[in-house]
């Protein structure tokens, strides 16, 4: 399996995941211009949940949220801000990002961060 095709298995995992949570996903993949994406963006009790999602088959190069670094959560905040402009009929009380790591192991391993940058 290749990482584009284990990336997608992560995101539809990571997508079930949030709605037996009881979120609410509006957007998959949201491009904005070349700014890059957000996997999943999603209503959690009236809040904008911004997720990231990473994937990986083992934790041998370390664990999957080690990718999210500084460049890459200002990458998201920025897209972010693009949505929330482009969709400001949107009532919601805030916004958060929140973080799921995928291990593809013999039984996925899905564990859901909210709140990665306060």
């Amino acid at each position: 399996m290749d990482n584009k095709a284990k990336g997608k298995l992560g995101e539809e995992l990571a997508v079930e995941y949030l709605k037996k949570s009881g979120l609410k996903i509006l957007e998959t993949n949201w491009h904005y211009s070349r700014f890059g994406e957000i996997d999943i963006i999603a209503i959690d009790k009236n809040i904008l949940t911004f997720v990231e999602v990473k994937t990986r088959t083992t934790e041998h190069f370390g664990h999957p949220l080690e990718a999210i670094n500084e460049k890459k959560m200002n990458q998201i905040r920025s897209i972010a801000q693009a949505y929330i402009y482009e969709k400001a009929d949107l009532k919601v009380q805030g916004y958060r990002f929140d973080a799921i790591s995928v291990i593809l192991s013999n039984q996925a391993k899905i564990t859901y961060h909210k709140n990665i940058y306060g």
